[in-house]
């Protein structure tokens, strides 16, 4: 196959998945299959899924990036993060297939889709590495802990804030409730039960026997939903500080890395990595 990008078509489930190459080349044994999130599609927010594969292909790391049933120019209809493990598997197949000097991959994902990864790749050998970037742990009790710290308290410290209610402008019967319902959220207690998807990623990662770059924003509510796990549960601190993960956070980042130097800061970061082990 020609080096450059080149579009892909990947049987699937009866269905046809639309994908991009990008084949350096002379390309390295170690490539990155881009998992998307949520409503994307495989050129991302702000075209992010583009311009990472090409700064990664730019130092010779194979990349392939596509769309899931039902999103973007793919067949069949659409699913959750849940059950795409099928998608996941069909696009490392073609990957291996089309990509002779290829050994092994690294998943990289966002949101959901780093969470879907981790599910795939505890159960697949070819699989060395994850790359997540803000992953989904949503649950009640997470998300209002990180509301409670990241939002309310925040708010206390502004200025605009006491001048709003010193003004009688705020709502503050209102902004009141809201905040009781989510104290009495965050106050739940236990690391939930084996369905609870902090639990079910835990244990994806702990069976995950290769490298693991968590990547979070400083300024995103999922971000920080994540941060909170090992502030509050023993068994993710102990997990978190292994020697397979390593952890960075961008403080002004927001959930999608919008803005073109944390996009670049995270496609540094991702190649340095890759190429560190």
């Amino acid at each position: 196959m020609n080096a450059g990008p080149q579009v892909v078509r990947i049987p699937c489930g009866g269905d046809w998945l639309i994908g991009v190459l990008h084949l350096p080349p002379t390309p390295r044994p170690r490539g990155v299959l881009i998992v998307t999130g949520g409503p994307q599609y495989r050129v991302g927010s702000h075209r992010q899924f583009v311009l990472l594969a090409r700064s990664l292909c730019a130092h010779n790391i194979p990349v392939l990036r596509f769309d899931f049933r039902g999103m973007g120019d793919s067949e069949g209809d659409p699913r959750t993060f849940e059950q795409v493990d099928e998608d996941v598997a069909a696009a490392i197949a073609h990957f291996f297939q089309t990509v002779p000097a290829l050994r092994e991959l690294v998943l990289w994902g966002l949101c959901d889709g780093a969470t879907a990864a981790a599910f795939h790749a505890c159960d697949d050998q070819r699989v060395r590495g994850l790359v997540m970037l803000n992953p989904w742990v949503r649950s009640a009790r997470g998300e209002a802990r990180a509301t409670l710290r990241y939002y309310y308290l925040a708010r206390l410290r502004e200025a605009e804030f006491w001048r709003k209610l010193a003004a009688g402008t705020l709502g503050l019967v209102q902004v009141m409730r809201s905040l009781r319902q989510v104290v009495r959220l965050a106050r739940g207690t236990g690391a939930g039960g084996p369905g609870d998807l902090p639990q079910r990623l835990y244990r994806a990662l702990q069976a995950f026997r290769g490298q693991v770059l968590i990547i979070l924003s400083g300024a995103d509510l999922t971000g920080h939903e994540f941060a909170g796990l090992p502030r509050d549960h023993a068994h993710w601190r102990t997990l978190l500080a292994g020697p397979r993960i390593r952890q960075v956070t961008l403080p002004l980042a927001n959930h999608t890395f919008a803005r073109a130097a944390w996009r670049d800061e995270v496609a540094a970061l991702c190649a340095d990595w890759i190429a560190s082990w």
